[in-house]
């Protein structure tokens, strides 16, 4: 018989309750219990980045977190960046300077960036290439997600 775990956390600003096995990370309990397949599963060992969500404020890959441990928490995911369906600016950003190649690790650079903004709205390159390092990528690269960040700080700080 498997342990269950009773888990009651906000999500994109929506409470959620539910009962879930207590070996389930907070990466599945997302996407196969709630839905949001935004958040990616890739290497499951917190090594691509592509799981990073932002937790009470701060980034977390959620293939290593349990979902247990965000019990009480507020989590944002990527589809929360636009819950109206409008792009904010962040993700504007990222469309308009080619940051966008296949997708797949982009809402771990979104999560990882806008948790860097939400503490630092004017960062430095140093900050962005630091916050942005925990997630890999191969087809567009850095600088571009570089750029964006810098011209969506830009935007939200005028």
């Amino acid at each position: 018989m498997t342990d269950t775990f009773h888990l009651e956390f906000t999500v994109n600003g929506r409470l959620r309750v539910l009962d879930i096995a207590a070996s389930h990370t907070l990466l599945d309990v997302l996407r196969d219990d709630i839905g949001l397949t935004g958040t990616k599963e890739c290497c499951v060992v917190g090594e691509c980045g592509a799981c990073t969500v932002i937790v009470d404020g701060r980034s977390v890959n959620s293939c290593l977190m349990l979902a247990a441990e965000a019990d009480g928490a507020d989590v944002l995911t990527v589809e929360g960046l636009a819950p109206s369906g409008q792009l904010d600016a962040l993700q504007q950003a990222f469309l308009d300077t080619g940051a966008a190649q296949c997708g797949f690790c982009i809402p771990g650079q979104l999560m990882s960036a806008r948790a860097l903004l939400q503490r630092t709205p004017h960062p430095t390159p140093e900050q962005i290439n630091e916050a942005l390092a925990g997630t890999l990528c191969r087809c567009a690269g850095y600088e571009q997600s570089r750029q964006a960040v810098l011209a969506a700080a830009e935007e939200v700080g005028s």
